[in-house]
C-alpha cells in the first residue's frame, strides 16, 4: 500500500500501519523521542498519571478517570489493546476520538516522523499525545504498552505513576524473575514524584529504584490499604501532606479492590478528591468492556474476562467462586502461544465444569490441542476441542444446563469474537 493521505480511512491507515516495521515489538526511546521533537507536543496546560503493571492497568485508569470527571475535571485517556475498535485507545471524556481526527493526526505524525521506523504501537502512541497536546484536558492518563522503561509511552514525565502489580508475563521482553521484571516496570517512576505500588507484596527493587531517584513511594499495606467489609470495602491512605485519610463503607463492582485502592491513592495525591458521594458513584459507575462482563447472547448470559496469565486467572478464578450460582463455570478458553496456558488451565480447573479449549488464529494464536491436552493433564474429564471461538460458543451453549456459568476468557481476541456477535 500506498502512502496514506487524506483521503485514506481509518482502516487503511491501520493496514498501513501494521506493514510499517518488521517486528510487532522493539523496545526503546530513541526512534519515539526522535519522532516526538519535531511534533508540538505541550502539556503544561494538563496534569498526567501513567499507570503500569502486569494486570489491572485498564480497570485503574478507568476508576481513576471516573473519579475525576466526577470532580468536574476533562480527562483524556490512553489505553491498549482495544477489543473491537481502535478507537477505544483514545479518548476524551470518555467519548472516543471519531476515526477523522484519528486520520488527521496519523497525517500529523507521518510528516513528522521523516523515514524513522516506528512500530504500530509507536506510531499510535504518538498519535494520541498529537491529539491530547491538542485538546488540552485537565488531566491526560497514559496506560503503559508493554513494561515500562523501554515503552513509547515513558517519554512524557507524570505527576504521578501507578504501578498496579509485578506477575510473570512477556518474560521475553522483560526478563525471567519478578525482581527483573519490576526494574522495567518502575523505569515510569520520576524524580520527586509520587509512585504508588498496588500489592502488599513488594519487590525489592522497587523501593530501590524510589530511593535511587528520590521518587516517593507509596506502597499498598504501608502507606495505604484496604480491607473488605461484607459487601462493601474500607480504605486508608495519606494525603500530600503525611495526614491519614480514609473511607469506609466504599462499593464493590467488577474490578479488583487492589485497583481501586490505587485509584484513589492517586486522587489523593494529585489533591483533587471530590465528594464522598461521586467517589461512590464513580465507582459504582465504573465498567470496562472483557473484564467480568455480562452479557446476552441467544437468550443466555454469557461472562467475558480477557484474563490471559496465571496473575489474571487467579482473580477470575475467586470471581467464579464468589459470584456465580454454583462457583463453577463452563469455560471457553483461547490463548496466544507467548502465554503461559499451561499455568493457567491449572488455576482454572479447580472450577471447571467443562473446559471448551479454542485455537485462535494467526501466528501468535495458540492451537486448541495444548489447551486440551494441559487440561488433561490437569485433571479434567470433560473437555473438548474447537477449531476457533464461535464454534466452542455454540456447543457450549447447547450442552449447558441452565443453572451453568459460561465464561469466554484467555485473551483479548477471544473475548473480541464474542463482543463481535452482541
Amino acid at each position: 500500500m500506498n502512502t496514506p493521505d487524506s483521503s485514506t480511512s481509518l482502516q487503511g491507515w491501520l493496514q498501513w500501519l501494521e506493514g510499517l516495521h518488521p517486528n510487532t515489538i522493539e523496545l526503546g526511546l530513541d526512534r519515539v523521542r526522535n519522532v516526538a521533537s519535531r511534533l508540538p507536543l505541550d502539556f503544561a496546560d494538563s496534569r498526567i498519571v501513567t499507570i503500569g503493571g502486569t494486570n489491572g492497568k485498564g480497570s485503574t485508569l478507568t476508576m481513576l478517570a471516573g473519579m475525576l470527571r466526577k470532580a468536574g475535571f476533562s480527562v483524556a485517556t490512553y489505553t491498549s489493546p482495544h477489543l473491537l475498535v481502535y478507537n477505544e485507545r483514545v479518548c476524551l471524556n470518555g467519548e472516543m476520538a471519531d476515526d477523522s481526527v484519528l486520520c488527521s493526526a496519523f497525517q500529523r505524525v507521518e510528516q513528522a516522523r521523516e523515514g524513522v521506523s516506528l512500530t504500530y504501537f509507536e506510531y499510535g502512541t504518538l498519535a494520541a499525545l498529537y491529539l491530547f497536546a491538542r485538546w488540552k484536558p485537565d488531566f491526560i492518563v497514559l496506560e503503559v504498552g508493554l513494561g515500562g522503561r523501554l515503552d513509547a509511552v515513558n517519554i512524557i514525565d507524570p505527576e504521578v505513576s501507578i504501578l498496579t502489580n509485578v506477575a510473570l508475563d512477556h518474560m521475553d521482553w522483560l526478563g525471567n524473575t519478578r525482581e527483573d521484571i519490576a526494574y522495567e516496570k518502575c523505569g515510569i517512576f520520576r524524580p520527586g514524584k509520587a509512585a504508588i505500588f498496588g500489592e502488599r507484596d513488594m519487590p525489592h527493587i522497587i523501593q530501590q529504584k524510589a530511593d535511587e531517584i528520590g521518587a516517593g513511594l507509596y506502597c499498598c499495606g504501608r502507606e495505604f490499604d484496604w480491607t473488605l467489609s461484607g459487601n462493601t470495602w474500607n480504605w486508608k491512605g495519606l494525603d500530600t501532606a503525611g495526614n491519614v485519610v480514609e473511607c469506609l463503607g466504599l462499593p464493590l463492582n467488577d474490578f479488583p479492590v487492589a485497583n481501586a485502592a490505587c485509584a484513589l491513592q492517586a486522587m489523593y495525591l494529585l489533591n483533587v478528591v471530590p465528594a464522598w458521594e461521586l467517589v461512590h458513584k464513580a465507582l459504582e459507575e465504573a465498567t470496562l468492556p472483557g473484564r467480568f462482563q455480562t452479557i446476552e447472547y441467544k437468550g443466555r448470559k454469557l461472562i467475558l474476562d480477557v484474563a490471559h496469565n496465571p496473575h489474571a486467572v487467579l482473580n477470575l478464578v475467586a470471581n467464579i467462586r464468589s459470584r456465580t450460582p454454583t462457583g463453577q463455570a463452563r469455560v471457553i478458553l483461547g490463548m496466544l502461544n507467548d502465554k503461559d496456558s499451561h499455568s493457567v488451565v491449572n488455576i482454572l480447573a479447580p472450577v471447571v465444569s467443562h473446559l471448551h479449549a479454542v485455537s485462535l488464529g494467526g501466528e501468535r494464536g495458540a492451537p486448541a490441542e495444548i489447551i486440551y491436552n494441559h487440561a488433561l493433564e490437569a485433571g479434567l474429564t470433560r473437555v473438548s476441542s474447537h477449531e476457533n471461538v464461535i464454534a466452542a460458543l455454540e456447543s457450549a451453549l447447547k450442552q449447558a444446563e441452565s443453572a451453568e456459568t459460561v465464561i469466554i476468557t484467555g485473551s483479548f481476541f477471544t473475548v473480541a469474537a464474542v463482543l463481535e456477535l452482541t
